[in-house]
C-alpha cells in the first residue's frame, strides 16, 4: 500500500503521465500496475498498522516524496509555458488564449504550442521511462519508512529558480529578434512620423515572430533536453540528501 501512495502521488503531478487529459482511472490503474511490478523487488515493509498515527505518518511521507519528484519535472514544463507567454506578449498575441490541460488555466496559444512541442520531446527522449526508473530506484535510496533529509526542502526551493532561468534560455533568441524589430520600427517612426506603422506593425511583428520561432526550434530542443537532464539529476540528488 505504501509504495502505491508514493507512485500515485508522482503520477498525480508529473507532466504527460499525470496530465488532466489522462483520466483519473487510467492514472490510478497505471500507478497500481507499476506498484505491482516494483513491490516484488523491494524489501520488507515496516510492520506498522496503517490506521495508527505512525502508519498515517508513513503514508504522508510517501506522498511527499512522490510529489517532490513530480514537482521538479513539472517546473521544467512550467518554464516552457513561461517562455511561450513572454514570446506571445512581444508578438502581440498575448490576448490569444487557450486552455492548458496540464495546469487547468488559460495560456497564450504560443505557450500551448511550446507545451505540445515539449511533450513530444519528452516522449521522444524517453522521459517517461526515466521517470519510471527514478521512482523504482527511489525505494532503494529512500525505503518505505524513511523520509527526505532536512536539506531536501532547500534543494527543492533552489531548483524552483529553474522556472525563470530555463524560460529565459528558451525564449531569449526569439525575444532578441522581436527586440530588433521593435527598434527598427521605432527608428522608422521617428524618422518618418507621417507613416502609419500601427496598421502594418502588428502583421510585421507577428510574421517575424513566427519566423523566429521556426528558426529557433533547434535551440529550444537543446535547452529543453538540458533542463530535463538537470531535473532528473536533481531528483537523484534530492533523494540522496
Amino acid at each position: 500500500m505504501w509504495p502505491f501512495f508514493r507512485i500515485a502521488a508522482l503520477f498525480s503531478i508529473v507532466p504527460v503521465l499525470g496530465s488532466s487529459d489522462v483520466p483519473v482511472r487510467v492514472r490510478v490503474g497505471l500507478a497500481l500496475l507499476v506498484t505491482l511490478l516494483i513491490v516484488p523487488t523491494l524489501g520488507p515493509s515496516p510492520q506498522v498498522d496503517p490506521l495508527t498515527s505512525s502508519g498515517l505518518f508513513i503514508t504522508l511521507q510517501q506522498m511527499v516524496i512522490g510529489l517532490a519528484m513530480g514537482l521538479m519535472i513539472l517546473l521544467v514544463f512550467n518554464a516552457v509555458t513561461l517562455a511561450g507567454e513572454n514570446i506571445a506578449i512581444t508578438m502581440g498575441l498575448g490576448f490569444a488564449l487557450q486552455n492548458d490541460p496540464q495546469n487547468g488555466v488559460q495560456v497564450p496559444t504560443v505557450s500551448h504550442f511550446y507545451v505540445i512541442f515539449a511533450t513530444l520531446l519528452f516522449l521522444a527522449l524517453d522521459g517517461h521511462f526515466a521517470v519510471l526508473n527514478l521512482v523504482a530506484n527511489s525505494f532503494i535510496t529512500i525505503p518505505v519508512g524513511a523520509s527526505l533529509g532536512a536539506d531536501s526542502i532547500w534543494h527543492l526551493l533552489n531548483w524552483a529558480a529553474i522556472l525563470f532561468k530555463g524560460a529565459l534560455a528558451i525564449a531569449l533568441p526569439t525575444l532578441a529578434a522581436m527586440l530588433a524589430v521593435n527598434m527598427v520600427m521605432g527608428v522608422i517612426t521617428r524618422s518618418a512620423p507621417q507613416m502609419n506603422l500601427f496598421s502594418i506593425g502588428f502583421p510585421i511583428t507577428m510574421t517575424v515572430g513566427f519566423i523566429a520561432m521556426h528558426l529557433t526550434l533547434p535551440s529550444v530542443t537543446h535547452e529543453f533536453e538540458l533542463l530535463l537532464t538537470d531535473a532528473l539529476s536533481s531528483i537523484v540528488t534530492l533523494l540522496s540528501l
